[in-house]
């Protein structure tokens, strides 16, 4: 990766104001090792993503909220066994995108203390743990909401502008992956957990509220020069094995209502995406199923080489998330890699790695 000393942002040189065009020109036309097959002189310069915790690598580190993971045992499979805040054992979600993207090997979090100039122009993520589409959601969990992510990411344009331009920061922006994963904290939690919304809706209701707060965040990164944007539903939400804890059904069985839930979410949101391409013809909005491949995942885990499914690998896997899974549980196993899931939420890495790989292409081969 190009570095740009921290130096760089405040010279007025001209010789700085030179090296920052040739790292701008750099990264728009780099030939990329992309490990997904893109079309001749195509690229995505940059992975730009906002959401929850599949996809936070430790914007949550430094917040007032219990929703954090800056601690062993997270990152325990981690390049030198660092807990970065990323809710995993390793590596996730958003790394492996950047890295079958060939941007880079890893995501950084806007909020992170070591970030560097040279990390805004290929990508940051902005997502927080525990947020959502419904506002009430981050309210509840004292994270970042939606709301709070776009307004960092204005932020980060007047960065990436004072860089490399206007014109510069316009090509990349409209040529970079948008990724915006989130609505798992809304049903699982907000709805049926807590219970918040219960009394104003029903599960079609509070489906519509989610879908109409996607449509229109979309709709805002359109207008501040998204043109790439794909947008993950809801997984097996009743299949994850704190669900299954907290719904009281058998070990092997899953909680239908909040997989019902997620299913109707998913339905009406890949639906919407027919308007927003309609009605915002630059660009192409693209729906990514995980439903099914982690759901094949938890059903048949010896297909791709795991031997446990219903529990994580973190203390008893029934239960423990964030602050309950830690260094005291002495029930921690030994080897994560045989987990679908690293804690009672969360797929371990291993599993983001087989899902991501299953997805990629396709949701790759609907922008062009």
């Amino acid at each position: 990766m190009v570095f740009l000393s921290m130096e760089l942002l405040s010279s007025s040189s001209s010789s700085s104001r030179i090296i920052v065009f040739f790292v701008a020109a750099f990264v728009i036309l780099r030939t990329t090792e992309a490990r997904v097959r893109l079309p001749a002189n195509e690229t995505f310069p940059a992975l730009i993503v906002f959401g929850d915790s599949i996809v936070d690598p430790g914007n949550n580190n430094d917040l007032k909220t219990l929703l954090k993971c800056n601690f062993l045992p997270y990152g325990r499979d981690f390049m030198g066994g660092y807990p970065t805040g990323r809710f995993c054992n390793g590596k996730i979600a958003s790394d492996f995108v950047a890295d079958e993207l060939g941007i880079k090997e890893l995501l950084p979090a806007y909020l992170g203390s070591d970030l560097q100039p040279s990390d805004l122009l290929t990508g940051v993520s902005f997502a927080s743990g525990g947020s959502g589409f419904d506002p009430q959601t981050p309210k509840t969990a004292s994270v970042l909401s939606l709301s709070d992510q776009l307004r960092l990411f204005k932020e980060y344009l007047g960065k990436v502008k004072g860089l490399i331009g206007e014109e510069q920061t316009n090509i990349i922006l409209s040529k970079s992956l948008f990724l915006v994963i989130a609505g798992s904290d809304d049903i699982a939690n907000t709805y049926f957990d807590v219970r918040i919304r219960r009394q104003q809706y029903d599960v079609p209701a509070y489906t519509d509220l989610m879908v109409s707060a996607a449509s229109s965040f979309l709709e805002e990164l359109y207008g501040l020069g998204a043109r790439r944007l794909a947008v993950a539903g809801a997984p097996p939400l009743g299949c994850l094995p704190s669900q299954r804890t907290l719904s009281g059904v058998k070990t092997k069985e899953c909680a239908e209502n909040y997989n019902e839930a997620a299913k109707l979410y998913n339905s009406k949101l890949s639906f919407q995406f027919h308007s927003l391409d309609a009605k915002f013809p630059e660009a192409k909005f693209v729906y990514i199923d995980i439903y099914k491949p982690l759901l094949d995942l938890i059903l048949n885990p010896q297909k791709s080489g795991f031997k446990v499914s219903d529990k994580g690998c973190c203390g008893t896997g029934k239960i423990e998330v964030a602050v309950l899974c830690n260094q005291l549980d002495p029930f921690t196993c030994e080897d994560a890699s045989s987990y679908v899931f690293w804690d009672s939420y969360h797929p371990s890495e291993r599993a983001y790695k087989v899902i991501i790989g299953k997805v990629i292409q396709k949701c790759v081969d609907q922008f062009f």
